[in-house]
């Protein structure tokens, strides 16, 4: 049983959503001075607008963790082929780590895409982020070295997928 609960962001979410994923990737190392990235991760109403804003809040309402579910055709697909949904920017508030928040979080977005008739489920990681590729594996999510890249000269990613 958990302490919190994971839903769609609501507005009122927004601000505090954006202020958590970029002090979450920053803390663990992530951004080094990436102002863009950085711009681009508080923009969490852009990507409730065009994905899938998910949070997990604690019963007093605050935003702890943060997901974004993205259906073929959104704009923040980056790897994803006909027939895959895809995650992005996953991220828990340095705070409330230990407490299975990112699990829930990967498994709200393996439950929507199976919602949706998908095939698969697809990501991508920087390779530092090993915390995070022990929780995909461990969910069944396998590594798709064919689909690495990089969007930017410099920013290699690593994708994983799972079959759903």
């Amino acid at each position: 049983m958990t302490d919190f609960n994971v839903r769609t962001a609501e507005p009122a979410d927004l601000a505090a959503v954006g202020h958590l994923t970029v002090e979450a990737y920053d803390a663990d190392g992530f951004l080094e001075d990436d102002d863009d990235y950085a711009a681009e991760l508080a923009d969490a109403a852009s990507r409730a607008e065009k994905a899938t804003l998910l949070v997990a809040a604690d019963p007093d309402g605050t935003v702890i963790g943060t997901a974004t579910f993205c259906r073929p055709g959104s704009p923040y697909t980056e790897i994803s082929r006909p027939g895959e949904a895809e995650f992005r920017m996953l991220a828990v508030a340095p705070s409330a780590r230990g407490r299975g928040v990112g699990l829930a979080l990967v498994r709200e977005c393996i439950e929507l895409g199976r919602q949706h008739g998908d095939a698969a489920l697809v990501l991508s990681s920087l390779p530092q982020m090993r915390t995070a590729h022990r929780l995909y594996e461990r969910l069944g999510f396998v590594r798709l070295p064919e689909r690495d890249h990089e969007p930017v000269p410099g920013i290699r990613l690593i994708a994983y997928r799972l079959a759903l």
